[in-house]
């Protein structure tokens, strides 16, 4: 990768800017300093500093959120905070797309990763990725199986398609739900659906990957294969 390019790619300037930033500021590659914005070098095997500050890297990075209600599953909103606001150092500097978003008051287990390809391909319907959920209803829940044979609800863009739960346990008005798609509202409109109303809703498992005590607005650095 092209100095120029990096710097770009970290937000510390625009390609255009990177003559003028490398020339202002002290840029070592592997123990020797770069003056030339078209330098070559491989940031995931050598190592950068800038001002005498490592600056962390990696190609591919995967983060476990616990996302608290109140925030937005975005990158950016006028009216709310975002789950990227969440984000700190080392991690601030990195672009990551958000697999599986999550209702303003919906908790629970988010996974934000800078690999495009592989958020597409978990949350594309076709690859039907489990999914599992903590909901407290207003009423003790006794309708299991209408959600395990399917029920017909309507999309995001209200266009109807047949739900159904692949797991449910219940404990009176708390239900754990599994379903292996992820539409608009979702597991709020399945249970509205048979009769209920979902006071609180928390996602506690991607794929392989559990919530389990993860803090509220924190997050974890994990392995592909955690997830999958």
């Amino acid at each position: 990768m092209r100095v120029d390019k990096f710097l770009s790619q970290m937000k510390f300037c625009s390609r255009k800017q990177a003559k003028s930033f490398i020339k202002s500021h002290k840029i070592i590659i592997d123990n020797h300093q770069i003056f030339d914005a078209d330098f070559s070098f491989e940031p995931s095997l050598e190592k950068i500093s800038i001002d005498d500050e490592l600056i962390f890297y990696e190609d591919t990075i995967y983060l476990a959120l616990n996302k608290p209600k109140g925030y937005v599953s975005a990158n950016k909103d006028e009216m709310h905070p975002c789950v990227i606001d969440l984000i700190k150092k080392p991690f601030d500097r990195f672009d990551f797309k958000i697999a599986g978003r999550l209702d303003i008051d919906t908790e629970g287990l988010m996974i934000l990763s800078t690999d495009g390809k592989f958020v597409h391909e978990i949350t594309h319907p076709n690859h039907h990725l489990p999914k599992t959920y903590i909901a407290v209803l207003d009423k003790k829940f006794t309708d299991a199986n209408l959600l395990l044979n399917g029920i017909e609800i309507v999309d995001g863009h209200q266009k109807p398609f047949i739900a159904k739960a692949l797991d449910i346990k219940t404990n009176g008005k708390e239900v754990s739900i599994v379903i292996d798609e992820g539409k608009f509202h979702q597991v709020k409109r399945m249970f509205l659906k048979v009769g209920y109303e979902v006071i609180y809703l928390k996602r506690i498992q991607i794929g392989n990957l559990k919530l389990k005590d993860l803090f509220p607005g924190t997050y974890i650095q994990v392995r592909k294969d955690e997830i999958l």
